[in-house]
């Protein structure tokens, strides 16, 4: 499958439609791009990160997603997404079905969630394996798709771990004048983590705990991954503004520390960005 960007499959409805679940389509983008729906997706979505890393939103949250995670979307939820690196590939699946909802009620999964699981973990590679079972067969109506909707459910079931629970919106609550604060502060480079703890009153250690907790990284990686978002805004919408200013400008002391942290994120330096961009 060398050179293929983007495989999908898309099951025919016929002679499935009255099945408890059915799967509607499955793929693999290998260069996922920047997605907006602002009426959601019509069907269940689930999106996964098979390398790099992008970000999700929906329901005023923001997610990041690197491999070994992915998003459980309700039908009509708006979200949208984007690559956070280079090169993000994403492996995907719609369903629906007569009892898609009372089946997910039943797992505990009838909403929209973030879940993380370990590299081990089959979820990893289920995807690519259903999607390489229908490229290689002729069957892709009823009871075959059907069951295998089924059977990536009930391994997201036991294999995933849920990170937007009520525990975790409530961190996002918590968290959410730091954010804004981040948003306004980050070309300060004299900014540690006492700082960033005392705009919320707590400490540095609870405020370690809870960014883990909720975003699966330190306040100071937030941080910087906030920087760099900013810098590569800069970079597309001043094009005049040299790389060493943008990078003072987002609070890098240090242009070669600046680049360095660019290229580990991006995967390419600030000035190939811009020229791509």
């Amino acid at each position: 499958m060398k050179g293929i960007v983007h495989r999908r499959i898309v099951f025919p409805h016929e002679g499935g439609q009255d099945l408890p679940i059915t799967l509607d389509s499955i793929g693999h983008n290998h260069q996922q791009e920047k997605v907006s729906r602002l009426d959601g997706y019509e069907t269940y979505h689930w999106l996964q990160t098979a390398s790099g890393e992008g970000v999700i939103h929906f329901e005023n949250k923001s997610f990041s997603l690197p491999a070994g995670s992915g998003v459980l979307l309700l039908p009509y939820t708006p979200h949208r997404y984007e690559a956070s690196a280079a090169n993000w590939s994403t492996s995907y699946l719609t369903f629906g079905g007569s009892s898609a909802g009372s089946i997910l009620e039943t797992l505990g999964m009838n909403m929209n969630s973030f879940y993380r699981w370990e590299k081990e973990a089959p979820l990893s590679k289920l995807l690519r394996e259903i999607l390489d079972q229908y490229d290689a067969s002729q069957d892709m109506f009823g009871l075959t798709a059907s069951t295998d909707a089924y059977r990536f459910l009930l391994t997201l079931s036991k294999y995933g771990q849920l990170h937007n629970n009520t525990t975790i919106s409530r961190n996002v609550d918590k968290l959410q004048p730091l954010l804004k604060w981040m948003d306004s502060h980050y070309g300060d480079p004299d900014l540690g983590l006492n700082d960033l703890a005392d705009q919320l009153g707590v400490s540095g250690r609870y405020l370690n705990n809870l960014f883990i907790q909720t975003f699966g990284l330190s306040p100071y990686a937030y941080f910087v991954r906030l920087r760099i978002r900013k810098s590569k805004e800069m970079l597309v919408s001043q094009p005049d503004l040299t790389v060493k200013i943008i990078s003072q400008r987002v609070g890098f002391r240090d242009v070669s520390h600046y680049v360095a942290t660019f290229r580990k994120q991006s995967g390419t330096t600030p000035e190939q960005f811009r020229r791509l961009h």
